[in-house]
């Protein structure tokens, strides 16, 4: 039991690294949120031929996959008008710092599960390090308030799916059916939304398809793995302890701004990433 969740350990750090990795992608395009379009579509592309090859969900995860589709449009509907109202190293360590509290008391609440009090602690100090980042970050920004109550309504929405989807993928068994179904069904409602509020704006779709296609690619990949192995972890660990160290992609998306966008590690910053090293022992310890 004790190898199993080690290896539970390792792969949602890895996980977390390829959340990161896709996150930084999207950063990385011209319009965040027709980015996060083409990687919804190439998700849905991707995940078809698997689907047909690899096998549908079961009848009882449906409802799950439909009510996890509906929660993500507003995810992604909130996670974009973040973006537009403030900055992005400030909105996004708060929605990923606060969902790990929120869905800790929830999976108390709503599925029963008890956590060891090293891991509570644990959860405590990934949390506090990466709202230390968005905190940093809101500080440099000269205190700007813009989009942190955005941000703070969808730290509760990822709260929302995460619960949803942990129920979803434990009735249907296999993650990756799962996963697969999920890219192909929540991917229609957003790409409607983007195209209708980017119609008169986009000249040529397909230009724009052209200049995004390989980070949209890529971000895709990444995204389904990503989620694919938390889903995956949520069948054999408690779903605060996955949902907390899926939110260490922070402290590689910090490595990554460090190595691509030269973006400086103060010594605050350290402080920070430590605050979310000892919580991942924490984890490991409990």
């Amino acid at each position: 039991m004790a190898s199993n969740l080690q290896q539970v350990w390792w792969w949602v750090l890895i996980g977390a690294a390829l959340h990161a990795a896709w996150n930084a992608l999207v950063k990385s395009g011209q319009r965040r949120h027709v980015v996060l379009a083409f990687m919804r579509l190439n998700a849905a592309l991707l995940s078809l031929p698997l689907l047909i090859a690899w096998g549908w969900p079961s009848a009882a995860a449906w409802p799950y996959l439909l009510a996890s589709a509906s929660i993500h449009f507003v995810y992604y509907r909130l996670l974009a008008l973040a973006y537009e109202q403030g900055d992005l190293v400030v909105v996004y360590p708060l929605m990923r710092g606060l969902a790990p509290l929120v869905v800790s008391g929830l999976a108390w609440g709503v599925l029963g599960e008890r956590l060891h009090t090293v891991a509570w602690l644990g959860v405590a100090l990934i949390s506090l390090g990466v709202l230390s980042l968005g905190a940093l970050a809101w500080r440099q920004a000269g205190g700007r308030a813009s989009g942190v109550g955005v941000a703070v309504l969808n730290a509760m929405v990822i709260a929302a799916y995460t619960l949803v989807d942990a129920q979803g993928v434990r009735v249907n068994g296999d993650p990756w059916s799962y996963v697969l179904a999920q890219a192909l069904v929540d991917a229609p409602p957003f790409l409607l939304w983007v195209w209708w509020r980017e119609r008169r704006s986009v000249d040529s779709w397909w230009q724009m398809w052209r200049s995004e296609c390989w980070v949209g690619l890529g971000a895709a990949v990444a995204s389904l793995l990503s989620y694919g192995v938390a889903l995956w972890a949520m069948t054999r660990a408690p779903v605060a302890v996955v949902a907390a160290l899926r939110e260490t992609s922070m402290l590689f998306a910090l490595l990554l701004g460090a190595w691509r966008w030269r973006e400086s590690l103060s010594w605050a910053r350290i402080a920070a990433v430590v605050l979310i090293s000892a919580g991942v022992a924490g984890m490991r310890m409990a």
